[in-house]
């Protein structure tokens, strides 16, 4: 590191150097230096300097030192540094617990909270530090203790601190105790108000809350009292109209429009954090041409702008656009992909088989040095299994350094199962538990998945025996999807069935739909329309349920019924999306819808599938025979 030169001359010049001569404030200077460039070395030097100088007790420098320590990552020599004080008042107090807070190690930080004892009152800044080591905890216990403590010496009428205490209850999943808190200030800013929005949006987040629109009226109270919304109000907001009902989409419309209404969007170029989220609430929306529309019209973007388009297009699955996104973001911002950036192109790799494109990714991780981290390592497994590389998916999954989590084991259980290796997609689910890994939901349904996909029912039974026996979980609908279709695929109706009457929930239609899959493979019309007419009385308004009904009806060739479910679909206006293959072949991806003849080389394409389609069953066929043999799903 080269250091500007007056503070390099300053150590080194023969006035100062090794003498008692060098001033206070250059010292503050110097300390200052440290923290700006975060340098060890430097810090080092300067505490040197500091006690040759005779400058041991200074409680000012020291409190400087100790954040010039925290700061390099070593609150261990921060904690020697404060311990060689003989009077410490609230500041060097104050300097230790955030040294400790800065660098995660909140248990101690509350000790040395619990230290100061009745000889040092804490102040402002004490309290409000350890609300948000609290906070981080998730300790609500003690974050009470510190709420009574700000309430008995009268600073919870300081703003910061009440700010602080009610973030505290959010992180704690405490609304209800946060909102009593902003109640009862006396004065509030714009910052009391986001810590109550960026709760509300934590807990649907998570799932656990339902505001029912309470967080829009909280936002038209904010105006109405005077306060005007900044970006972080404007980004906690927009996540909470993304998906669900209308209702959600038509309040992100009310704040779009409430931006460009009162001039805010034309900061857009500069708040890079407010373009980010409309674009992430239009994607998950389902309004991805809307975020495109966003984005165009931002004058600066930054690699976060472009990680929130590549990932609208995943989630709209448009995985071209997302990988044209990915390569404009370097060639025409020149904006450096993050470890964001690459989770999110990967799945457009595996929607498009292109593992050239996934190996480019992963070669381009390798080269940032990111190719130990757990979540891109994950992707990297799904990536692969899904481009049908399953041996480079296992050799990221055996990596020595990789730290695997719940989720890595679950992608290559997953990965196992996709590929049809179900007795190693058992023996890796064996060894997670050996490890002393617990399985979760998103696990069984991979290990159930591969069982069935292999015949392995005798297996999968015990797996899903022991969920209840040894690891205390209970079945979610997934699960009981995945043991119904393990029943049914292998012929087991009448025990498929009897285990839908059995089950602990309320059969969805994953549940049926699975059981009407393994009754039109077995030809068990019974139970085929059994589970039919379930689907239709669950969900009536489904497309596909009509569409598979219809099918089956024409593999039968009893087209008047064909007929009939067709009207039907029309009368109620019901029309299922086509389904779309892609392949890459030489760098240029070719997409194919049902039935499609759009392609330049369909004649080409239907005439080789004539031919297999011959070989496999030994009829001929022509083109008119091969359309109707695959009916259109549209």
């Amino acid at each position: 590191m080269i250091l500007p030169t007056t503070f390099s001359f300053s150590l080194t010049n023969s006035r100062y150097y090794n003498s008692a001569t060098i001033p206070h404030h250059l010292l503050l200077r110097l300390l200052q230096l440290c923290v700006d460039h975060c340098s060890l070395k430097l810090t080092h030097q300067s505490h040197s300097q500091i006690l040759t100088n005779g400058f041991s007790q200074d409680p000012f420098l020291l409190t400087r030192l100790i954040s010039a320590y925290a700061t390099c990552g070593y609150s261990n020599f921060s904690r020697r540094v404060f311990e060689t004080l003989d009077a410490k008042n609230v500041y060097l107090w104050n300097s230790m617990i955030n040294a400790y807070a800065k660098n995660r190690h909140f248990f101690g930080a509350l000790e040395l909270f619990h230290q100061m004892g009745p000889s040092v009152l804490p102040d402002d800044y004490t309290l409000a530090t350890v609300s948000k080591v609290c906070g981080e905890l998730e300790d609500l216990i003690c974050g009470k203790v510190v709420h009574g403590k700000s309430m008995r010496i009268g600073f919870l009428s300081d703003v910061v601190v009440a700010n602080s205490v009610m973030a505290m209850y959010n992180r704690c999943g405490m609304l209800s105790d946060a909102m009593k808190v902003f109640d009862e200030m006396p004065h509030r800013t714009v910052s009391s108000f986001n810590v109550i929005i960026s709760g509300f949006a934590a807990l649907e987040r998570c799932g656990s809350y339902s505001s029912d629109g309470f967080w829009l009226k909280f936002f038209m109270r904010m105006q109405s009292e005077g306060f005007e919304p900044d970006a972080f109000t404007v980004a906690s907001l927009l996540p909470m109209c993304c998906a669900g009902s209308s209702e959600k989409w038509d309040y992100g419309r009310e704040i779009h429009c409430y931006l460009v209404k009162n001039g805010l969007d034309l900061n857009m170029g500069s708040d890079v954090h407010v373009g980010s989220s409309l674009i992430d609430m239009y994607s998950r929306s389902g309004k991805v041409v809307l975020g495109r529309a966003v984005f165009d019209q931002m004058k600066s973007r930054n690699v976060y702008v472009w990680t929130a388009m590549i990932n609208g297009y995943v989630e709209n699955r448009e995985p071209e656009h997302a990988l044209v996104m990915f390569r404009e973001m370097q060639a025409k911002d020149g904006a450096q992909p993050n470890k964001v950036s690459l989770v999110s192109v990967l799945p457009a790799c595996g929607l498009l088989a292109g593992l050239t494109g996934g190996k480019q990714v992963h070669a381009f991780a390798i080269k940032m040095e990111l190719n130990d981290d757990v979540s891109l390592c994950n992707a990297l497994i799904d990536m692969y299994s899904k481009c049908g590389s399953l041996e480079y998916g296992r050799r990221v999954f055996d990596n020595i350094l990789y730290s695997k989590d719940g989720i890595s084991w679950g992608s290559m259980i997953s990965a196992y199962g996709l590929h049809g290796r179900g007795e190693e997609a058992v023996a890796t689910y064996y060894e997670m538990l050996k490890q002393g890994i617990k399985p979760d939901m998103i696990t069984v349904v991979g290990v159930l998945s591969a069982c069935s996909k292999s015949g392995l029912v005798d297996e999968g039974i015990d797996i899903y025996n022991s969920l209840m026996t040894k690891h205390e979980m209970q079945p979610t609908i997934e699960i009981c999807a995945c043991v119904v279709d393990m029943l049914g695929r292998s012929g087991r109706l009448d025990q498929a069935l009897n285990f839908i009457k059995e089950m602990p929930l309320y059969p969805s239609p994953s549940v049926w739909g699975s059981l009407l899959s393994a009754s039109i493979i077995h030809g068990n019309s019974t139970t085929r329309d059994l589970a039919y007419r379930c689907l239709l009385e669950l969900e009536p308004e489904n497309p596909s349920n009509y569409i598979s009904l219809s099918n089956t009806y024409a593999s039968d060739r009893r087209w008047d019924v064909v007929t009939e479910v067709r009207t039907m679909m029309k009368e109620r206006g019901l029309r299922k999306v086509p389904g779309c293959s892609w392949i890459t072949i030489s760098g240029k991806t070719h997409s194919f819808m049902v039935a499609d003849k759009a392609h330049p080389s369909s004649d080409l394409i239907y005439e080789m599938l004539v031919d297999m389609v011959s070989v496999m069953t030994g009829d001929v066929y022509d083109d008119i025979d091969i359309l109707h043999e695959f009916p259109c799903n549209d």
